[in-house]
C-alpha cells in the first residue's frame, strides 16, 4: 500500500494525506474530523467566472483540523520538517493558546509532524508541544530534535491508512489514564 513517500503520493502534502485519512475514518465510523478553513476577505473577483482572484487573510488560523473521535473532542495541526531539528517558530503562539484551552475543555490537542528526510510521522502530544514551547520561551533551545521525542509516538506505516493518527490518540489516552 501507499507510504508517506510512495510514487502514488508524490507531490502531495501532509494535509492532503490527512484529508484522505479523515475520509477513511469517517466512512468506517471511527472519527469525524474536518479541515478548518482559513477566513479570507475577497479583494478581486473575475467577472466571468465569479471566482476570487485576490484575497487576504482576515485573521490567523488556529489549528488545521477539529472534530471528534469516538465522542472525544480532538484538534490538531499538521507540520512538515525536512531535517531532524524542528524549529519552535513553526508553532505559533495563538496555536499553543488554542490547544491549551482546548485541553482545558477535556479535548485532545496534538501535532502531526512529518519528518520528510526520515519518512517518519510523529504524533506530538500537547504536553510535549507545551514543554518545548515553554522551554524556548524561557531562553532554551528554539528547536527540538528527533532524538528528544518519545519513540512510542512515531506512527507506524499501516497498510491502507496514510496517516494512522488514531493509534497516536489511543497511546495518548493510555498515558493520560496512567497519570490521572
Amino acid at each position: 500500500m501507499a507510504t508517506w513517500n510512495s510514487r502514488g503520493l508524490r507531490g502531495s502534502t501532509l494535509e492532503e494525506m490527512i484529508n484522505r485519512t479523515n475520509e477513511q475514518y469517517r466512512e468506517q465510523g471511527l472519527a469525524l474530523i474536518q479541515k478548518v478553513p482559513t477566513p479570507i476577505t475577497p479583494v478581486k473577483k473575475d467577472k466571468e467566472t465569479r471566482r476570487i482572484t485576490l484575497a487576504y487573510f482576515d485573521q490567523k488560523s488556529t489549528i488545521d483540523y477539529i472534530g471528534a473521535v469516538q465522542g472525544i473532542p480532538v484538534c490538531f495541526d499538521a507540520k512538515e520538517c525536512a531535517t531532524d531539528s524542528f524549529p519552535i517558530a513553526n508553532i505559533h503562539e495563538h496555536q499553543v493558546r488554542f490547544m491549551r484551552d482546548f485541553e482545558k475543555q477535556q479535548g485532545i490537542a496534538f501535532l502531526l509532524i512529518l519528518f520528510t528526510s526520515r519518512d517518519e510521522l510523529y504524533y506530538m502530544r500537547f504536553s510535549e508541544t507545551s514543554y518545548f514551547w515553554d522551554r524556548a520561551q524561557n531562553g532554551g533551545p528554539k528547536h527540538f530534535s528527533v532524538s528528544e521525542l518519545a519513540p512510542a509516538f512515531f506512527l507506524p506505516k499501516k497498510s491502507g491508512i496514510l496517516v494512522p493518527y488514531l493509534e497516536g490518540i489511543s497511546r495518548d489516552l493510555g498515558t493520560r489514564n496512567l497519570t490521572e
